[in-house]
């Protein structure tokens, strides 16, 4: 059987140097656990970075994968297919949306939501109404228009000349906000919780102060849930805690599973902006990936599996909180997104823990560099985050403190 070390060395000769894989390459897995190409086994807190929503190998989910690939692929935008518009139907049952665009990833779907914000603004006679105000620390992806969305600014090195029209305040700063929302601002973009800046979540009653800064500007207001969608706080949509609708809203992630797969939701007042022929992409809603998301839909419709994701989600916090802040000054997210920042004097950064961690067969991530970021797959049991959480204080324990 070809080995990780015999995998690895031919991947390093024909891929470009832009990632930096962890050394092991994976072959299977079994719900919340993966075995690599040595028959090495791990507990999962990764989930594929929040996207394997119902761990690996789920049979029905590769079933329905499996058939609909036997009866049609592709077929493009320019024909309906059945399975994209059920998804689109479940998708605005829930809460706010109205219309639905599918594309292949979350920076796709941000960059239709920040041209559906300035193509609503110019349909509306308003063309002088180009920009978008972000946060600092944000994460929108990596396209040139998501990234000049992006507040962080290591992401936008040796790119620039991005996009213009971009400004950036700190989340939470109210004053901030109405200061820099005017005339000129076309829509408001947060993230409920940042993910990639460190799993930070939005103040209580920010959302509220977002929009109202935005209503009473004529702006729009963009949640970026990417990562915080479908049911990975314990709600469907993360803003849900907060109680405050948006205009657009952006997903990904684990929206079919494991697939990749995006899509844009809008109210139909301002979807109605992006008219035929101003915005399209080839592959998105294809038949498979849009029957793999009526799955995850299924699953997170099901009694009990969002109560499961809150319960989880608060003992792995607790457990974590246990830990003590000899390793974390501060633990926090929502759900099955937590983030563990590591106390001051530790005189190491996360990542250090991440590579310890796998030695002992267990997956982590950062979110920045000093946070331990834990998203695993949405059906973790309680005695799979004991298990976790275990491991997490043995890889600890091999640290001189």
């Amino acid at each position: 059987m070809t080995s990780n070390a015999d995998l690895i060395a031919r991947a390093e000769r024909v891929f470009l140097p832009n990632y930096k894989p962890a050394p092991v390459v994976f072959d299977r897995g079994e719900g919340a656990w993966v075995f690599d190409k040595d028959g090495n086994k791990y507990l999962d807190l990764v989930s594929g970075i929040a996207v394997s929503l119902l761990g690996h190998g789920n049979a029905r989910l590769a079933d329905v994968i499996a058939a609909q690939s036997k009866k049609l692929i592709h077929v493009s935008n320019l024909y309906w297919n059945e399975p994209s518009i059920v998804l689109a139907e479940r998708l605005v049952a829930h809460d706010f949306g109205e219309r639905v665009f599918f594309s292949n990833s979350g920076a796709e779907a941000n960059e239709a939501a920040i041209k559906l914000a300035r193509r609503y603004a110019w349909s509306r006679g308003e063309k002088e109404r180009v920009e978008i105000v972000a946060l600092n620390n944000s994460f929108h992806g990596r396209t040139m228009g998501a990234l000049a969305a992006t507040g962080q600014p290591k992401y936008r090195e040796g790119f620039e000349p991005l996009p213009r029209g971009f400004v950036h305040v700190s989340m939470g700063d109210v004053a901030a906000l109405e200061a820099a929302v005017g005339p000129k601002t076309a829509a408001i973009m947060v993230e409920p919780i940042q993910g990639e800046g460190g799993v930070r979540p939005a103040p209580d009653g920010y959302l509220a102060e977002v929009r109202r800064i935005a209503d009473a500007a004529g702006a729009i207001v963009i949640y970026d849930e990417i990562q915080t969608g479908f049911g990975r706080t314990g709600k469907i949509w993360c803003h849900q805690h907060q109680g405050v609708a948006p205009d657009v809203m952006t997903l990904a992630k684990g929206i079919a599973g494991g697939l990749p797969l995006g899509a844009m939701l809008a109210t139909s007042k301002v979807a109605g902006a992006l008219a035929y022929g101003t915005h399209g992409t080839t592959f998105g809603g294809n038949p498979v990936a849009t029957a793999a998301g009526a799955v995850i839909m299924d699953a997170l419709d099901q009694p009990g599996f969002l109560a499961n994701v809150t319960a989880v989600g608060d003992h792995l916090m607790r457990g974590l909180q246990a830990i003590g802040e000899r390793w974390f000054s501060v633990v926090r997210g929502k759900g099955l997104l937590i983030g563990a920042e590591l106390a001051a004097d530790v005189p190491f950064e996360a990542k250090v823990i991440v590579d310890a961690a796998r030695a002992n067969g267990l997956l982590l991530h950062i979110a920045g560099p000093r946070v331990v970021r834990l998203a695993p797959p949405l059906i973790l049991t309680k005695d799979e985050a004991d298990q976790g959480l275990r491991l997490i204080e043995r890889t600890l324990e091999g640290f001189a403190r």
